[in-house]
C-alpha cells in the first residue's frame, strides 16, 4: 500500500472526477449508484472512497454514509472538508485497509469497492477484500465494485498519443498478456502498478467471494475517447448524447471493456 499512498499525495485525486473525461465517469456512476443501492437512509460503506466524493453526494441524498481510504491525506481532506456544499455530513471518515474492515459483521446495506480492486494487483488480496466487503454487508446487501479494463491503457495510448513511446507500448504488452500494469517509468501520465480485469474475469472474481452477481456494467461507454471532450461536454445536447450512448451500451458483452472502468452489481445471498 506505500506506493498508493505515495501516488495519491500530490492529492490529485480530490479533482479527478471533476475535469476532463473524468466527469463522464462521475456523472455515469451516480446515475448506477441511484439505480442499484438501496434507498436511502441506508447504511453505505465507501471503501477505498477518496476524499469523499462519492460518500458526501450520498450523504447529501440522505444516506448514512461512511469513508475509509488506505491514504491519509485523502481522510485528512474529507475530515476537514466537514460537509459538503449541500451541508451533508459524513457518518465518520476512517483510514484503513480495504481487506480489512473495521466494521462488524452485516452493519451495512451496500458497500462501495470504487478503487481496491484495481490496486490490489494480487488475486488472493483482492478476494480478501471482496469478503471482507461481504461480511459486513446485510443479507441482501448490494455491492457495487469497479475495475479498469483490461484495454484501458491501450486505448487511451491510441487517444492521448502514449503508444508512440516504446516504454508505454511495453507497458500496454504487459497489460494485455495478464492485466498486470507496471509503470517503470516514472511518468504519472502512465498511471502506477494496478491490475486490469477483463469484465468476465471480474464477474468470476465476484462470483467466488462469494457473491450473487447481478451485472458488470460498461460504465463511460466510448465516450471517453473524444479528443475534444471537454467541448462536448460543455455542450449540454452532446453531454446527453454521450450519456445515452453509454447508457445503451452498458450491457453490450462484445463492448463492455471499450468503457475505461467497469462496474460489477452483486448481492449477498
Amino acid at each position: 500500500m506505500k506506493d498508493v499512498v505515495g501516488h495519491y499525495a500530490s492529492g490529485y485525486e480530490d479533482i479527478r472526477l471533476k475535469t476532463g473525461v473524468g466527469r463522464l465517469e462521475l456523472a455515469r456512476v451516480r446515475e448506477l449508484m441511484e439505480r442499484f443501492l438501496p434507498p436511502p437512509p441506508a447504511v453505505v460503506f465507501d471503501v477505498g472512497g477518496g476524499t469523499g466524493i462519492h460518500a458526501f453526494w450520498l450523504a447529501s441524498k440522505g444516506y448514512e454514509a461512511h469513508l475509509l481510504d488506505v491514504v491519509p491525506l485523502h481522510i485528512e481532506t474529507a475530515r476537514e472538508a466537514r460537509a459538503d456544499v449541500s451541508g451533508a455530513r459524513l457518518a465518520e471518515a476512517v483510514v484503513g485497509d480495504a481487506r480489512m474492515l473495521p466494521w462488524p459483521d452485516a452493519a451495512a446495506d451496500g458497500v462501495l469497492l470504487f478503487g481496491p480492486l484495481y490496486h490490489l494487483t494480487g488475486r488472493d488480496e483482492r478476494l480478501r477484500a471482496l469478503r471482507e466487503g461481504r461480511r459486513v454487508l446485510k443479507r441482501g446487501g448490494v455491492l457495487l465494485a469497479a475495475g479498469i479494463s483490461r484495454f484501458a491503457s491501450a486505448l487511451d495510448g491510441v487517444r492521448e498519443g502514449y503508444l508512440a513511446d516504446p516504454a508505454f507500448a511495453a507497458i500496454v504488452e504487459g497489460d494485455l498478456t495478464d492485466g498486470q500494469h507496471r509503470n517503470p517509468t516514472g511518468k504519472p501520465e502512465y498511471f502506477m502498478d494496478t491490475f486490469f480485469h477483463r469484465p468476465d474475469d471480474l464477474r468470476a472474481e465476484i462470483a467466488e467471494a462469494p457473491f450473487e452477481v447481478v451485472a458488470v456494467l460498461g460504465i463511460e461507454g466510448p465516450g471517453w475517447l473524444r479528443r475534444d471532450f471537454d467541448a462536448w461536454w460543455a455542450d449540454p445536447a452532446l453531454r446527453e448524447r454521450l450519456l445515452q450512448l453509454a447508457r445503451r451500451l452498458e450491457t453490450e458483452p462484445s463492448l463492455l471493456g471499450l468503457s475505461a472502468h467497469l462496474l460489477a452489481v452483486a448481492r449477498k445471498t
